[in-house]
């Protein structure tokens, strides 16, 4: 249990790093303002890919399920850390989305840190 809290930690801190870069590039340069939503779900997904390669490296079996379960740790976090800052608590179809491509993301990620080698 501490290492995913450890891992999720890290992914939603690489996340925030990576908003803060995405923000910073948005507000500089030309880009249109509805790639946004893409970016940040390809920001989630890497991050619960990362943090599922290391918590199924470390753990060395059920890498599906370890990844998984921390593609749903972070997403249930980071899912009520959002609704509580902008108190709102509906789902909205980006957010079932976002949570789809968390739970696969986890599950891939789990898959492959399971089979590298250490």
């Amino acid at each position: 249990m501490k290492l995913f809290f450890k891992e999720t930690i890290f992914s939603i801190l690489l996340s925030i790093l990576l908003i803060l870069v995405l923000s910073l590039v948005i507000s500089k340069t030309a880009v249109p303002e509805n790639i946004i939503m893409p970016c940040i779900i390809a920001i989630s997904s890497l991050s619960i890919m990362i943090a599922s390669i290391n918590v199924s490296r470390k753990k060395e079996k059920n890498g599906i399920v370890n990844g998984t379960i921390m593609g749903l740790v972070y997403m249930g976090g980071m899912y009520i850390f959002s609704s509580i800052i902008l108190k709102d608590f509906s789902l909205t179809l980006n957010s079932v989305i976002m949570i789809l491509f968390g739970i696969i993301c986890g599950a891939i990620g789990g898959i492959l840190g399971v089979n590298f080698k250490k």
